[in-house]
Formats: structure tokens, C-alpha cells, sequence
């Protein structure tokens, strides 16, 4: 089970998440990808300082850097720029989230990378893109992806605050992006024989991710407001509390086709005929009492008899809201592949599946995420370096061995 695709040679060069997140991708996927760090290694080998005060592993990194090689480079030295052109030389993508600026001071620009090497693709994630004044500014996706997009506004209640984005969104789907762009630039190649550059920001995922708004204030210069449970035009669209104190979202988006099996559900036949209820302008007008008698009515019973009710009525829609615990418990989640067990020595290590499968061309995780310069030494010698040349990097601070720590 190598995964689709198997052959393909991928040198990575990313910091924190988003460009490990893509890298991470094409791993699971089966490509063989070089993960080049700094010799202080990838900042995200912090999280589990950051995020934990000292804890004993770093799940965050684990997600985005299992089945990768890792060798620790100094770029800034010409001992270690020449092993990293010499990887990109026999790599079939290049992967980086490093800002233009010191992709700049360390001639891995993209201009410089694919004038040598015009059968690479070049994959640039950035945070607001590879053009304007700000196209070196560093963002992370709190900055580029939920500020700036628009998503946190369109997320914020009138006198309220922003709520926060919780960890890595932005990045994850910009590393989804990244990957899916790579593979289609590989496509191209096999017809012209020629790598090109693959670009995509912080920015433009976030205006992506909101393009339902977005498209709407640029057709009709409007902007829809963030939804209220209390006045929603289709109570059928809404979130409700269940007796025992759990939620859940009622997904009715087509008026006539989902309010009967709510009103079956709730005992409420009658509202089909409702002077108020019965027809979607009434309910509309409506919504605010609607809303308050479902209320009461949905309080009489626990998450799990409604779920037994809803079950009767296959054309409603519903979710209950669940918690990452509920998830990781979902036995639906379990059976959509959610999870992977990835080899962790003797063991194995539970982790979050990326969200594409294959039919004929099955993946499957292969290792964690590697130590620090893990593989720097069997990097080095697939590209042909003795053991005296390796001792010499080594000594000049060019390479950082695992050893060497």
C-alpha cells in the first residue's frame, strides 16, 4: 500500500504547518519526502513546549511530518547549499513555506530553483502570495487565513468580539491545496516534460473557504449576517438542545422537502397545515416562536430517543455536536477511515487520517515523524558522500547528525 504516488521524489523545506502540512500530504500519499531543516531543527518541533508547558511526545508535529527523512542543513553555508541543490537535482517536487525573503538570501528562490532545474515543481505557500508589497510579510494563518480573509469577521455577533480559530485550520487546508496543485503540475509535466510553479497563500484559502459570502457581496454587494438560533429564517436550519443537555443541528435546507419529516419527528402533523408554519414565507416571518416551540418540544427527550425518532425519517437531516472525545468514539468516524495506526517502532501510534482515499492505489502511513537530522547520514550517502566527506560536513557545521545533538 504505497499510495499513488510511489516514485515520487519530494523535497520539503517548511516550518510550522502549513508547508509541513503539505509535505505531510504527499507523504501519506507515498511520495519519498525529504524533510531539509535547520540544524536547530523545524520551530515546530516546539509545539510540545508551547502547547504543554513539557509534555512527553508532540502529536501536532507527528500529524504533519510522519513517513518523511529528515536531514539538518545549514543553507546559509556553501557546504550545505550544495547538498540541498543537489537534492533538488533528483527531486521531482520542491515543497516550501519559507518567507520569499529568505528563500531570497538563500537562492532558493523560486526563479533561481526552476531556472536550474526545469523538470522541478516548485511549490510556494505563502501567506498572501508571490506578487505586492506584502508578499514577503510572514502571516501565519491566524493572520492571513482568518483575519485577513474575512472569515473572523463574518464569524463575529454584532458587539462582539472575534472568536479564535483553533489550531492549524488555515494551514491544514492551504497544505490540501498545496498538494492538490503539485499533483495536478506533475500531470502537465508528463505532457511537457517541463516543472512549473505551484503558488497558493494563506490568503487565497481563507477568501476560497468564504467564497459563498464572498460571492454573494461581489454579485448582489451584499453581505448575509451571522446566523442567531433565536431568529433564523428556517428554523429547520438550526441548532437545538436535547433533555439530557446535548446538542445538535437540524440540517432542513430545503424548505418543502424537510419540513415534513420535522414536523412528523416533533409530533407536530399539524403544523403542516399551520396558519403560521405551514408554508416557508410563514415560517419565515414566524421563525422566533417556531424556534421557542421547538425548544420546549426537543427538551422532553434525550440526544438519544430523538436520534432513534429522526432515524424513522430518512429525509432529515441532523448531526448532533459532537466534542473531539465524541468524535474519536464516532463508530461512523472510525468507518470513514478517520484514524490510522502509523509504526512507531515495535508499537504503532494512533493518529488523524488525511482526508483523500484511493481505490487501486491505497495508502498507508509508514513511519512517525523523524528525529531531528535522523537521516541526514543516509541522505548524504544516496548522494554518493564517503564517510570522510560526511565526518567533514559534519565538522563544519554544515550537516547535523543525530549525534550531534
Amino acid at each position: 500500500m504505497a499510495g499513488p504516488l510511489e516514485g515520487i521524489r519530494v523535497v520539503e523545506l517548511g516550518v510550522w504547518v502549513a508547508g509541513p502540512a503539505a509535505g505531510g500530504i504527499l507523504a501519506d500519499w507515498g511520495a519519498d519526502v525529504v524533510k531539509v531543516e535547520p540544524t536547530g531543527g523545524d520551530p515546530g518541533r516546539m509545539f510540545q513546549f508551547i502547547l504543554g508547558g513539557d509534555m512527553f511526545s508532540n502529536p501536532v508535529f507527528q500529524m504533519d511530518n510522519r513517513g518523511k527523512r529528515s536531514i539538518a542543513l545549514d543553507l546559509t553555508t556553501d557546504d550545505g547549499y550544495a547538498v540541498m541543490d543537489e537534492l533538488l537535482a533528483g527531486a521531482d517536487v520542491f515543497v516550501t513555506n519559507v518567507r520569499l525573503g529568505g528563500l531570497d538570501r538563500l537562492r532558493l528562490d523560486h526563479a533561481s530553483v526552476t531556472a536550474r532545474h526545469r523538470r522541478l515543481v516548485y511549490a510556494s505557500v505563502t501567506g498572501y502570495g508571490l506578487e505586492g508589497a506584502e508578499a514577503s510579510s510572514g502571516a501565519f494563518d491566524v493572520a492571513g487565513f482568518w483575519a485577513r480573509s474575512g472569515i473572523a469577521h463574518l464569524l463575529t455577533p454584532d458587539g462582539g468580539d472575534p472568536p479564535f480559530q483553533r489550531g492549524g485550520m488555515g494551514d491544514h487546508s492551504t497544505g490540501l491545496a498545496a498538494a492538490a496543485g503539485v499533483c495536478a503540475a506533475l500531470l502537465a509535466r508528463e505532457r511537457t516534460g517541463e516543472g512549473q510553479v505551484v503558488s497558493t497563500s494563506l490568503l487565497r484559502q481563507g477568501a476560497y473557504t468564504i467564497s459563498f459570502d464572498l460571492s454573494i457581496t461581489l454579485g448582489w454587494g451584499l453581505t448575509l449576517q451571522i446566523g442567531q438560533r433565536d431568529n433564523m429564517g428556517n428554523p429547520a436550519m438550526n441548532n437545538y438542545t436535547a433533555g439530557d443537555g446535548r446538542r445538535f443541528w437540524l440540517v432542513g435546507l430545503e424548505p418543502e422537502r424537510h419540513w415534513a419529516p420535522l414536523a412528523r419527528a416533533v409530533g407536530r402533523p399539524d403544523w403542516l397545515e399551520h396558519e403560521h408554519y405551514g408554508t416557508a414565507r410563514g415560517r419565515r416571518h414566524n421563525a422566533a416562536s417556531l424556534v421557542v416551540e421547538l425548544d420546549e418540544i426537543f427538551a422532553t427527550k434525550s440526544l438519544d430517543e430523538w436520534a432513534e425518532i429522526f432515524a424513522a425519517e430518512p429525509e432529515l437531516f441532523w448531526a448532533p455536536i459532537q466534542s473531539p472525545d465524541d468524535l474519536l468514539a464516532d463508530p461512523q468516524f472510525a468507518a470513514a477511515g478517520g484514524l490510522v495506526d502509523v509504526p512507531d517502532g515495535t508499537s504503532t501510534s494512533t493518529m488523524v487520517a488525511t482526508p483523500v482515499d484511493f481505490s487501486e492505489t491505497a495508502w498507508a502511513p509508514r513511519s512517525i515523524a523523524p528525529g531531528l537530522g535522523e537521516h541526514s547520514e543516509e541522505i548524504l550517502r544516496s548522494l554518493g558522500r564517503s564517510e570522510a566527506e560526511i565526518e567533514a560536513l559534519v565538522a563544519a557545521g554544515a550537516v547535523r547528525l543525530p549525534s550531534s545533538r
